[in-house]
């Protein structure tokens, strides 16, 4: 958080002004990745359009976010659309777009939810606490990476040793930098904060772009804000790497082991 601005750089990130029906963006150096910008941050950016919109009713329970093409440095259009409500749920369409060009679309889902019968059946994996571990180095990273504390349990890239593993999951427990209130925002983000998994399965990194990401929320945003400023747990691994294309499944928890989102992406790969 700098003095001059006295606001958070990943709030900066996905920063939008609204001129008619459009939100109007800006991409961020601090989250620069090889190629454009680093797709958690778009991402949030066009959650946050939606829940911007005076028409918004609900919290967000879906989000899946299709790149069409890399995003250029500079401004870019978030345009929301609303195209069903119900009691229940809202149903969202979303174009973000440079020079009158579509680089994203995205669709949204957003509930109101009601108390329940609730349970959980998948179960947090057992590892040690953030504060046990060490964060990661981040000098010769994409600046994305800066912009967050990274203590991986496994699954870290060996660069120096690459060969092909048997096994790519990574489990990591992260957290803004500097440090930030955790949000539906940040969240979404985070949901796209890992080492691709073909870097981990073949130790060495090579051109990649995320092709469809989705995350799913399993809880609501006053128990994603209890969070706080603390670390969370994420896990990621691959089912198949098959011609030019990989997926990644994950999940993120808190300390506590509630469950807070799923995340399911495809991904483009060139060796």
């Amino acid at each position: 958080m700098t003095k001059e601005t006295n606001i958070h750089p990943f709030d900066a990130a996905i920063y939008l002004t609204k001129e008619n029906e459009k939100y109007i963006g800006k991409t961020s150096d601090a989250y620069k990745n090889m190629i454009g910008p680093f797709g958690g941050v778009t991402a949030a950016s066009l959650l946050k359009a939606i829940i911007d919109h005076p028409e918004r009713k609900g919290e967000p329970i879906s989000l899946t976010v299709n790149f069409a093409a890399a995003i250029k440095d500079g401004k870019f259009s978030i345009q929301p659309r609303l195209r069903r409500s119900t009691r229940t749920t809202q149903h969202w369409y979303v174009e973000l777009k440079q020079k009158g060009s579509v680089s994203i679309t995205a669709t949204a889902v957003l509930v109101r939810r009601k108390d329940t019968w609730s349970e959980t059946e998948a179960r947090m994996p057992e590892v040690p606490l953030a504060g046990e571990l060490a964060s990661i180095p981040v000098e010769g990273l994409p600046a994305w990476v800066g912009q967050y504390d990274m203590r991986i349990v496994k699954g870290i890239p060996d660069l120096d040793n690459p060969k092909i593993v048997e096994d790519s999951t990574t489990l990591q427990w992260i957290k803004d930098v500097p440090d930030r209130p955790l949000d539906v925002f940040s969240l979404t983000s985070i949901c796209d904060a890992f080492f691709p998994r073909i870097f981990v399965k073949r130790n060495e990194m090579g051109l990649i772009g995320t092709v469809s990401l989705t995350v799913h929320f399993h809880a609501d945003l006053k128990t994603i804000g209890e969070n706080g400023e603390r670390h969370i747990l994420a896990k990621a691994w691959a089912n198949k790497f098959y011609n030019r294309f990989f997926d990644q499944t994950g999940e993120v928890w808190s300390e506590e082991g509630e469950l807070l989102a799923t995340t399911n992406q495809m991904v483009y790969f060139r060796r």
